[in-house]
């Protein structure tokens, strides 16, 4: 799977998910499990990298790391 780029424009700590959207303004949710870290928690504005994967009938990013 090819690494993307991109910045989190969303995070709700409270469900745990998130959209991040990338250099080419494509947006893409994720659930914070997907954090790499697993600190389950990332702030809004965190430039991150990616995958995209397909979950569930359409494209999530996973594997992020910030």
């Amino acid at each position: 799977m090819q690494r993307r780029v991109g910045v989190v424009e969303a995070f709700d700590g409270g469900s745990g998910l998130g959209t991040i959207v990338d250099d080419a303004g494509v947006r893409y949710p994720f659930h914070c499990v997907e954090l790499a870290d697993g600190t389950r928690t990332i702030e809004v504005g965190t430039s991150v990298g990616f995958t995209v994967d397909s979950r569930f009938g359409r494209r999530e990013a996973t594997a992020i790391v910030g």
